[in-house]
């Protein structure tokens, strides 16, 4: 069943592993949504981002210094 005209869903973090370089910043604005692997990579907790967090998210995806970090809906 398809989601009615007009509504949107919450958008949820998302990585490009081609461009992603560990440098963490992501996991230290959305540490409840996102945590570094043992080599420092991010690993992201699927589902969406709180609406309390939304703010956070948008600020990790603008300084990721490798423009890896994305919201998608």
């Amino acid at each position: 069943m398809s989601e009615p005209t007009g509504t949107s869903r919450p958008p949820h973090p998302s990585v490009d592993w081609t461009a992603c370089q560990g440098h963490g910043g992501c996991a230290d604005l959305l540490p409840e949504l996102i945590t570094l692997d043992e080599w420092g990579y991010p690993v992201v907790r699927g589902g969406p981002i709180p609406a309390g967090a939304q703010r956070r998210a948008r600020k990790a995806v603008s300084e990721c210094p490798a423009l890896a970090l994305r919201l998608k809906d």
